[in-house]
């Protein structure tokens, strides 16, 4: 579960602009604000399977753009490679301030 709830705030994270408003307030609150789906049915005055049918239809949505973007995937990549880049500069002993900072800047690129 914790796993499916990673996942989906990164691909919320990265494909939230593509959401109507509705979407991302039901998203937000579910999975960052961790509201029942009961206080959000209460909030916005809608039943409670009406949150749960939009919120599924978001997640599929989210995955769809994933599969045809694979930003997510690009994230996870690039952050891969860049531990590894970390890793082997700290078995070289390497100190050098410019290239961490390169470093540092690829990884912030998202």
């Amino acid at each position: 579960m914790l796993e499916k709830t990673t996942r989906v705030n990164y691909l919320f994270d990265f494909y939230q602009k593509l959401l109507t408003p509705k979407q991302k307030s039901y998203m937000e609150l579910y999975y960052l604000e961790d509201y029942s789906l009961g206080e959000i049915s209460d909030a916005f005055r809608v039943s409670r399977q009406a949150v749960y049918d939009n919120i599924k239809r978001t997640e599929a949505m989210l995955e769809e753009y994933e599969e045809k973007l694979r930003l997510y995937d690009q994230f996870q990549k690039r952050q891969k490679l860049v531990r590894m880049a970390r890793e082997r500069l700290a078995e070289l002993e390497i100190t050098d301030t410019d290239l961490l900072s390169l470093m540092e800047q690829i990884e912030n690129l998202d």
